[in-house]
């Protein structure tokens, strides 16, 4: 049987090299001169932390990577930004988590729209992964144009397409 997997899924190689020039240009920027603004990444927790002086600051350094995730194709969907918190003084830091899967509530919402649609497929949730399988892999087309068109909350993309 003819099967895909739908996943969400940044590639953190990409991630990185983002907040690497990032961080390049913000040491390089007039304004922030003297300041302690910068971006931390923690691989193994995919999560983001930026640092700055103050909220305005923090909003320039998030617009700063955003712009770069853009130039390297990573979609800021990706990204779950979390509250600001002061960290001592005025200085203050955001954590911004990189999203890994598809969640629960996201992946219910695709096997409805599957079932909605009456296509001749079957879709599970496997952890965090979504499988299709189909006896046609016109009908697999299909489903994956249908979840294209449906599911605008995350950005998705089709894996492990097999015969």
């Amino acid at each position: 049987m003819p099967s895909f997997d739908i996943v969400s899924e940044a590639n953190m190689v990409e991630v990185k090299n983002a907040l690497d020039t990032a961080n390049k240009e913000i040491a390089n920027r007039y304004d922030f001169k003297g300041s302690d603004a910068r971006l931390e990444l923690k691989e193994k927790e995919h999560e983001i932390t930026a640092f700055a002086d103050d909220d305005f600051k923090l909003g320039q350094v998030r617009d700063v990577m955003t712009g770069k995730f853009a130039k390297r194709g990573v979609d800021i969907r990706f990204l779950d930004i979390g509250s600001v918190e002061k960290i001592g003084g005025d200085k203050v830091k955001q954590k911004i988590t990189v999203k890994k899967g598809v969640d629960q509530p996201t992946a219910k919402k695709i096997v409805q729209h599957i079932k909605d649609a009456k296509l001749k497929v079957q879709a599970s949730i496997q952890g965090e992964v979504v499988r299709v399988t189909g006896a046609k892999k016109d009908l697999l087309q299909e489903a994956i144009a249908l979840v294209r068109s449906k599911v605008t909350d995350i950005p998705v993309a089709f894996e492990n397409f097999r015969d």
